[in-house]
């Protein structure tokens, strides 16, 4: 296997538009409930989050704790592998954090959502959307 492939691998487990904030939200939060994790990314639809640790627990990055009991309970957490992932995905918010004062100081100041006129979208460190309002 080549470098690229590897590195295509890795790619594959973080990209999308959810995985990294719900790792981020699991590493910093620890064991949530599935209700906690909808109210963290408020963006996220039911089934796209159903989808996405569905896909992270079948890579042994999120561990899925089902309690039998009524009403049902159902908790997420990082697997011990998962947590190899934590100085990526903390290296990848720090990056992002100074990517963000870069472009500050390149196209002038940021608007009181933190958002550039021309930027309608950026992601904060903690991986929260951050938008701008037209």
């Amino acid at each position: 296997m080549t470098v690229y492939c590897r590195f295509g691998t890795a790619l594959d487990i973080l990209t999308g538009k959810w995985k990294s904030l719900i790792l981020l939200r699991l590493l910093s939060n620890g064991t949530m409930r599935f209700s906690e994790l909808q109210k963290a990314i408020p963006d996220i639809s039911k089934k796209m989050l159903t989808q996405q640790l569905k896909e992270l627990e079948y890579h042994d990055i999120v561990h899925r704790e089902v309690y039998a009991q009524i009403p049902p309970k159902v908790e997420y957490s990082i697997t011990e592998y998962g947590q190899l992932m934590k100085p990526v995905l903390q290296t990848m918010s720090n990056w992002g954090a100074g990517h963000m004062k870069h472009m500050e100081k390149l196209y002038g100041e940021e608007d009181e959502k933190g958002a550039h006129p021309s930027e309608p979208r950026k992601i904060d460190s903690l991986g929260d959307r951050v938008t701008r309002e037209s």
